[in-house]
């Protein structure tokens, strides 16, 4: 029996805009790239784990467009906070000995396909689903949802339009010392890629009040990979190995005199803490969905970085940039704002904790040991999926 599961292999693919390249594609490269990476090969590969955009058939089909023949296969898909899902389950069959070296995958070309991802028509849930007759007739995009829960953020709290901002500010801080976010940025015609000022981002448009458009995360093309495998593998993988140390997975929609503001992070978070046996005192980086500000801002609260309605005052002063005491350390990578948004962000969160766990950031926390990943999927005012993973470098 397995005593534990690391990270033994990462890769994410350079290109946020790739119009000649399928996600299928996308894929195969960071998958193949992730294993060389660990050290294995893809015939050593019998866990496979993926969310590829598209219906069911298209997951299934990483194993045949691989060459893999895993005997545990998970699609799970519950949007960005899916590869949280993914590190669990994978965990769960490695400790169980049902599998030694899974391979977690993902890819999209939301970009090259010009997908209204945030700014287009709300989606259509099916007839009976809760969201179709109570949500879907009034039109909401899935921007004006993170803008509902802002503004009652700033209602109930007093939080400030120039506190959201500062998430903004600190995530590009980070993101101008990663030359794959700054080609991002370039490429994706970004007026301006250099640092932020608060003022900065509450200069630039709005696209759903209180919410700018610096406080939006891009649309890109992307691809990652990760590989976990058992300790018996990870003894003798190329590079040390990141340990998942705890695990948790909720969901969260809204009811009649529900807080909005409450995210599922909040019932996730505390069962990965305790599995771990750490605290978010402990955690020296934060790898957080962004798909906007406010999303960062009520998961830090809902983790326990702060308590809740004291995430304004949390961030204020550059306290989330990887060269200030007291952090932790936000989005170190550059973040959905201003890296990498396939359409799914999940899978980065893990692949950048695991880096600054090996040293090997952009914006390099100094000993960092501990790191948390959340994902969200779905949609923050409405039904959506929380995962969190802690990551140390050091083995359980």
């Amino acid at each position: 029996m397995a005593r534990g599961a690391a990270v033994v292999g990462i890769h994410e693919h350079p290109d946020r805009l790739s119009p000649s390249t399928s996600a299928m594609q996308l894929q195969a490269i960071a998958a193949a790239a992730a294993l060389r990476d660990a050290g294995l090969k893809p015939s050593d590969v019998d866990g496979l784990f993926s969310a590829l955009d598209g219906g069911l058939t298209s997951r299934l089909a990483m194993a045949e467009y691989l060459g893999l023949a895993p005997t545990v296969v998970d699609t799970t898909m519950v949007g960005g906070a899916s590869f949280e899902f993914h590190v669990a389950h994978a965990r769960s069959a490695i400790l169980a000995g049902k599998c030694e070296v899974a391979l977690i995958t993902y890819g999209a070309t939301n970009r090259s396909a010009a997908v209204r991802i945030g700014t287009g028509a709300p989606p259509s849930y099916g007839d009976d689903n809760p969201g179709e007759n109570m949500e879907a007739p009034w039109g909401a995009t899935l921007i004006a949802n993170y803008a509902m829960v802002a503004t009652r953020h700033m209602h109930e709290y007093g939080t400030t339009p120039a506190q959201l901002a500062e998430i903004a500010v600190a995530t590009r801080h980070h993101a101008v010392r990663n030359p794959d976010a700054v080609a991002a940025m370039k490429a994706l015609g970004f007026r301006h890629t250099g640092p932020l000022t608060v003022d900065d981002v509450l200069a630039s448009p709005v696209v759903a009040d209180p919410l700018r458009k610096l406080e939006c995360c891009m649309v890109s093309d992307g691809a990652g990979a990760v590989v976990l495998a058992s300790d018996r593998v990870a003894a003798a993988t190329r590079k040390p190995p990141v340990w998942v140390l705890g695990s948790g997975e909720a969901v969260k929609y809204t009811t009649n005199g529900g807080d909005i503001c409450r995210t599922a992070a909040a019932r996730s978070g505390p069962i990965a803490f305790a599995e771990a046996g750490v605290t978010p005192a402990d955690i020296d980086v934060a790898m957080i969905y962004d798909s906007f500000t406010v999303t960062v801002l009520t998961v830090l609260e809902d983790l326990g970085f702060c308590a809740k309605g004291e995430g304004g005052a949390y961030v204020e002063g550059g306290r989330l940039r990887f060269d200030r005491p007291g952090g932790p350390a936000l989005n170190t990578d550059g973040g959905g704002l201003y890296s990498n948004h396939p359409g799914m962000r999940g899978l980065f969160l893990l692949i950048e904790a695991t880096r600054q766990l090996r040293g090997e950031s952009t914006a390099q926390v100094p000993g960092a040991r501990l790191a948390v990943a959340h994902g969200n999927g779905g949609m923050l005012g409405s039904r959506h999926a929380g995962g969190t993973v802690i990551l140390g470098s050091e083995r359980p």
